[in-house]
């Protein structure tokens, strides 16, 4: 595999939410109490509960729009949550080396694949799976989500620890792109289920579509910090047809070129999001409005990358009373109660 030039054996962590102690406490409490749960119904809500946690303290615009589903589909899309954001954890945040986190990854996937040979919840946490994986798998089951799709979701997250360059736009797409975005939002469809059995298809074409078009936004507002983690995702097409053979982005010489780039991949990346809003009746109809307001809020996002004047130096971001803009004025009545009870 191809390193970038940049890349440290021991990786910078990024300024942490919840520490690796945090994570490690959290797992010891959910399961004692998890496996002291009279049911198996009980255990899941005990699981669901702090997988809401993860959800709210990560992402405030997930957390937001994912408030509008109906309450087992939202308890799913938390557990889905938590099961991606702690891998995530590994691969950019804990303090350690890139062996170490691949280690941990593998363990992680390992844990995965036998949570399937038990026939229950409890059972899997008595076999020593970590509880959100298996609540995830609990999920999988449930729903139908193809087993594999998590492995792949678990390989790009390893191409994160050990990062090469991506030579095209559909290079980036398939090599990583399928793995920690398309995949996840195939794990959502499921859940979210389709209007009728025949659109399920057009359902994944548009998670599909959407799960691109997230992935590209969050890549254009991060250029200079995920360089100095020792990754670039701009095509390196893109930049040789700007004159960059190596990007730097704290080049001041390459901030007009590396602009163009942005402004070139904003545009590609608001066709997606076009594309899949274009095939959201496909999704049933009650998950629709989280869909469709997922979609706004990143479409704003993408545009102030867009327009910003500050270029890739400057993480854009969607203040809170715009993100609440995009959202059905009818159900503003949930967003109190879904923060109260978090």
């Amino acid at each position: 595999m191809t390193h970038t030039q940049h890349n440290p054996s021991v990786t910078a962590p990024t300024p942490e939410v919840w520490s690796q102690t945090k994570w490690a406490e959290l797992e010891r409490d959910t399961r004692e109490r998890a496996l002291a749960a009279p049911s198996e119904e009980d255990a899941w809500e005990l699981i669901v509960k702090q997988a809401r946690a993860v959800l709210k303290n990560y992402s405030t615009s997930f957390f937001i729009v994912t408030r509008f589903l109906p309450p087992a589909k939202r308890a799913q899309v938390e557990a889905i949550y938590a099961a991606v954001r702690y891998p995530d954890e590994v691969v950019d945040t804990f303090p350690m080396t890139q062996v170490q986190r691949t280690k941990l990854l593998n363990e992680w996937a390992a844990r995965y694949d036998e949570a399937f040979q038990a026939k229950s919840l409890q059972e899997s946490l008595r076999q020593g799976a970590p509880c959100f994986v298996a609540s995830f798998a609990d999920v999988v089951r449930r729903t139908g989500i193809p087993r594999e799709h998590y492995h792949a979701f678990l390989d790009a997250m390893r191409l994160d620890v050990w990062p090469r360059s991506f030579a095209t736009l559909d290079d980036l797409i398939e090599s990583y792109i399928y793995g920690s975005a398309i995949v996840v939002g195939y794990f959502l469809t499921y859940v979210y289920g389709s209007a009728r059995p025949g659109d399920f298809d057009r359902a994944l074409a548009s998670a599909r579509d959407l799960g691109i078009g997230l992935q590209l936004t969050n890549f254009l507002r991060d250029v200079a910090e995920d360089q100095r983690r020792g990754r670039v995702y701009l095509p390196q097409d893109m930049l040789r047809a700007e004159g960059i053979s190596e990007m730097d982005a704290a080049d001041p010489g390459q901030q007009a070129a590396l602009n163009r780039v942005l402004r070139h991949l904003t545009a590609l990346t608001e066709e997606y999001y076009e594309r899949s809003q274009a095939n959201l009746d496909a999704f049933h109809h009650d998950s629709r409005v989280a869909i469709r307001a997922c979609i706004d809020v990143y479409r704003q996002l993408n545009a102030r990358i867009a327009l910003s004047p500050r270029g890739i130096q400057h993480r854009e971001s969607v203040p809170l009373r715009e993100k609440f803009r995009v959202l059905p004025a009818s159900k503003y009545w949930r967003l109190p109660l879904a923060y109260l009870r978090a």
